[in-house]
């Protein structure tokens, strides 16, 4: 099954998809009513962590899918398709915001390796749309392990580098 394959079948049957993105934030908000009451609210860290992490996978998939898209593709906004596109974004901002309200994210195991893991996807499409625009042609005789390792170490001087910046 390909990734298009994929989107096909949920053109075809949406609605448990949509459903998903709609309970995230609702599920969100319930959780954010009875943690207020709590003296504990650290307690609730990772009852939220699986609410951050069901609401976040989709919705960087869904940014990183748009960039490709539009970016690389060249795809037209009118060609969008919403369920896949559009509401997983949504659904991600809106649990983000109400679980912030409640909790900290520090609070959240594994929150600061989410975002910095969006922060390399985020260098390292900037630096693919970079060398696509160079329109660079080069025949070379380097071993493909050779450009592997270059292209890791690439990746892990990005995230030193943001490290330090941020």
């Amino acid at each position: 099954m390909t990734l298009s394959d994929l989107f096909e079948s949920i053109a075809q049957n949406p609605l448990p998809l949509f459903l998903f993105f709609i309970a995230l934030p609702l599920i969100a908000w319930t959780l954010g009513g009875l943690a207020t009451g709590s003296r504990a609210v650290e307690s609730w860290g990772m009852v939220f962590a699986v609410l951050v992490y069901a609401a976040c996978i989709p919705g960087i998939f869904a940014v990183t899918l748009n960039v490709y898209l539009f970016l690389f593709e060249r795809q037209s906004i009118w060609h969008a398709n919403l369920l896949l596109q559009v509401v997983p974004v949504i659904s991600m901002v809106i649990t983000l915001l109400l679980i912030r309200k409640k909790i900290p994210f520090d609070l959240i195991p594994g929150f600061g390796k989410l975002s910095g893991f969006m922060t390399l996807i985020a260098a390292l499409i900037g630096i693919m749309w970079f060398l696509d625009r160079l329109r660079l042609i080069a025949f070379t005789y380097v071993p493909f392990s050779a450009l592997l390792i270059g292209f890791v170490l690439m990746l892990v001087l990005i995230r030193f580098a943001w490290s330090k910046l941020f």
